[in-house]
């Protein structure tokens, strides 16, 4: 039962739309139609610049870590931990508020990282600030910074270093978060990438498959955005 809990407690908060509702009520617009397709800090920045994408990367962070804290609170102990940590994620890729169309989770995973594994998720952080830094790609810091902490997580498997637990959300966050990179693994191979700074085009990101309408607030017709 308190699994469950923990499960359903990360996941709500981890889906919690931020990338999407700075977009509507600053821009006017879902920043899913744009660039990458993504509610995340990099997509939001193209279009609605640094200041606000910091806001949106601060609260995913605080989200992910704000689940992690209240399983601990709870006293769900370190298996609660991680399936909140984990769900987090989960809840911040797979939002059911979007039709489960949402961000690629590292501002979620890093604040999850901070409290369950501190010193990982600090290792993984320097290693996308390196990574952005020398390259300009965000979505390949993403995925050399995440890449870190599955190291990490395969090593702790095979030395039992930490309980069994955090080493499977170690292994599995990491995993979903690269998966949900492979696009942009793609693009940055074929050296077609967007690199931190560049605007993204209109209209960047293909249309859910899904035919049910997207969440959006109300608005007249003569307010809808553009």
């Amino acid at each position: 039962m308190m699994l469950a809990l923990a499960a359903l407690l990360g996941y709500l908060l981890g889906a919690f739309p931020t990338g999407y509702l700075v977009g509507w009520f600053v821009g006017r617009m879902d920043v899913r139609d744009h660039g990458s397709g993504s509610t995340g800090a990099t997509n939001v920045a193209r279009k609605l610049g640094f200041g606000w994408a910091a806001v949106v990367m601060a609260v995913d962070v605080g989200k992910g870590a704000l689940a992690v804290v209240l399983a601990r609170e709870l006293g769900m102990g370190v298996p609660g931990e991680a399936l909140s940590g984990l769900t987090a994620v989960v809840g911040h890729s797979w939002p059911v508020y979007l039709q489960f169309r949402g961000g690629r989770g590292v501002a979620t995973g890093i604040g999850t990282l901070m409290v369950v594994a501190p010193a990982v998720g600090a290792g993984g952080l320097a290693g996308w600030i390196l990574a952005v830094a020398l390259t300009r790609y965000v979505s390949l810091g993403s995925v050399l910074g995440v890449g870190v902490v599955f190291v990490v997580g395969v090593v702790s498997l095979v030395t039992g270093a930490r309980p069994w637990e955090t080493t499977a959300y170690l292994v599995i966050g990491s995993a979903l978060i690269i998966a949900r990179h492979r696009e942009n693994i793609v693009r940055v191979l074929a050296g077609t990438e967007r690199k931190l700074g560049q605007p993204a085009p209109q209209g960047g990101a293909p249309a859910s498959p899904s035919p049910s309408p997207k969440l959006r607030p109300q608005v007249g017709p003569d307010t809808e955005a553009r």
